[in-house]
């Protein structure tokens, strides 16, 4: 009776060797992402030149359509724009903790506008009054109001941003990181201010009294009056 003398693999010899070749191949792997998650916060958390590039980002527009929600008819005449530029210096401090802790300033410049316009919307019967001869007419009409200021997005920038450590750490973890409401609400009411404080409405009532006089004088009229009132 013969004898296999073919030997068997010998237990605890040939797995550990796979044990110990897969080692190095784990190593690695777990050293490259120790290394790339320090690289990505150095890059973010202190803007080391070149990180940003290594880090950056692809930017794919995958945004679906415009969907229209209303429509509102306008009834106004906007006579006059005010074009605005304001630096918006923002900062919001802990009470008991350094600024390098916790508190964050924001340094924007808004760029925006503000519209005045004379509503036509209450314009009645008794609103415009014409003689006999239909050579002279009155046209009475409310005082011009300002619209709400709008922020241009393209023409705004923000020039610094600063971050205590606790707000860097959240901006990793929240849905919208790097908000800036506050400081485009902020560019909104101080240019709306402005436009307060200039002749804006007064410049948009002159154009809309030029504006109804040369149309009125086509028609065939010889004097037309135009009155503002409350």
């Amino acid at each position: 009776m013969g004898v296999d003398t073919e030997e068997q693999p010998r237990q605890g010899t040939t797995e550990p060797a796979r044990v110990r070749r897969r080692r190095p191949a784990v190593v690695v792997l777990v050293v490259c992402a120790v290394l790339s998650l320090i690289l990505f916060l150095l890059g973010r958390f202190l803007h080391l030149p070149g990180l940003d590039d290594v880090f950056g980002v692809d930017t794919h527009d995958r945004s679906g359509p415009a969907v229209l929600k209303s429509i509102q008819d306008m009834h106004r005449y906007e006579g006059a724009v005010g074009n605005y530029q304001v630096v918006v210096d923002l900062e919001k401090d802990a009470r008991l903790l350094p600024d390098a802790i916790r508190g964050t300033r924001t340094l924007f410049v808004a760029s925006g506008s503000v519209a005045a316009y004379v509503d036509f919307g209450g314009i009645g019967p008794g609103s415009v009054t014409v003689d006999e001869k239909r050579g002279t007419a009155t046209v009475r009409l409310p005082h011009a109001r300002l619209a709400e200021p709008t922020v241009d997005p393209k023409g705004s920038y923000t020039v610094s941003k600063q971050r205590g450590l606790v707000d860097r750490l959240g901006d990793l973890f929240s849905d919208n990181p790097a908000d800036e409401r506050a400081v485009h609400i902020l560019a909104a009411d101080r240019i709306g201010a402005a436009a307060e404080e200039s002749d804006l409405t007064s410049r948009a009532e002159r154009n809309t009294t030029s504006m109804l006089q040369g149309l009125l004088h086509a028609l065939g009229f010889e004097q037309v009056t135009v009155a503002y009132a409350p």
